[in-house]
């Protein structure tokens, strides 16, 4: 797939990072086109920053880097859906495996 068409409508795009041997939902975080290059170029994300306006290597600081085993457009080629092998336990700055850990009461 061209990647060119994954930034015509904007500059970030979301990239779901879901563990490729459990299925299990890691995080959400945003790649540019830079970002998108630069992970496929070293096999490991690298996200886009938001509140620190930089690339972002995920892991660099923690060792808790993700190594990309697949990566998949949506239909509408705006999201990414990334299958990795989570190297460390943590995919969360938290400490946690997963970043969705909170659970919202749905119970009426």
């Amino acid at each position: 797939m061209n990647i060119d068409k994954l930034f015509q409508k904007a500059e970030l795009i979301p990239c779901i990072v879901q563990e490729d041997s459990t299925g299990e939902v890691l995080m959400l975080a945003y790649m540019s086109r830079e970002s998108l290059e630069k992970t496929l170029e070293i096999g490991e994300t690298i996200f886009w920053s938001r509140s620190r306006q930089k690339l972002w290597h995920k892991g660099a600081t923690s060792g808790n880097i993700q190594q990309v085993v697949s990566m998949f457009a949506d239909c509408d080629d705006d999201t990414l859906l990334c299958r990795v092998e989570q190297v460390g336990g943590a995919a969360c700055h938290t400490g946690k495996k997963s970043c969705f850990f909170k659970e919202i009461d749905i119970t009426k």
